[in-house]
């Protein structure tokens, strides 16, 4: 374990991050170790956990790292300015979802222990993915519809991520479906058009 003096706290966990995001990626949450991240690096699974508290601090913070990358996924799609943008933001979920499975899938996975709170900065990252869609739907919305922007948007998340879940374990093909993402874009937009949205 001669590597820890080679990096500064914030190198370090910058470090670990990133090992443990790879890690994660390869395996899902079923397969995560803490030992095996400090091992990949170099340093001593104590290190970790002086940084991180503990094993589900450490993952609620890989899980942060997926946040941000998921919000980067959509914002570049939208970047572009798509004609049809509520559609383009239910495919970037269900792009993201289907390339990058197992970071995507432990999100859900995971649960810090009842009365352990989220910390602040990472709920507060992790909350700007719900606020990209909030923005793209109070967009579409009348001007006096607006402010159920939050709460119609939470409603869509949930019904993109049912179908997007359905899809991913073989639900839908079950039963026969063969266009998931048209589904879950056709139900966005039925409840946005009731909302009074211009689509």
């Amino acid at each position: 374990m001669g590597r820890r003096s080679d990096h500064s706290r914030e190198e370090l966990e910058a470090l670990i991050l990133a090992e443990g995001h790879r890690h994660m990626a390869e395996g899902g949450f079923a397969k995560f170790s803490s030992r095996e991240v400090a091992k990949r690096i170099g340093y001593s699974v104590g290190t970790l956990y002086n940084l991180f508290i503990s094993y589900d601090r450490l993952v609620a913070a890989i899980n942060t790292r997926t946040f941000d990358l998921w919000a980067q996924w959509l914002e570049q799609r939208l970047a572009h300015n798509p004609k049809d943008r509520i559609a383009a933001l239910v495919e970037g979920y269900f792009s993201f979802a289907s390339e990058n499975r197992n970071i995507w899938m432990a999100i859900y996975d995971h649960r810090l222990p009842e009365g352990v709170p989220m910390p602040e900065d990472y709920a507060e990252r992790r909350a700007r993915l719900t606020d990209i869609v909030v923005r793209e739907v109070a967009a579409v919305l009348p001007t006096d519809h607006k402010d159920a922007a939050p709460r119609l948007a939470r409603s869509l998340v949930a019904t993109v991520h049912g179908h997007c879940t359905f899809a991913l374990n073989g639900s839908f093909a079950l039963l026969g479906e063969t266009d998931p993402l048209g589904l879950a874009t056709a139900r966005v937009k039925e409840c946005l058009g009731a909302a009074g949205a211009r689509l």
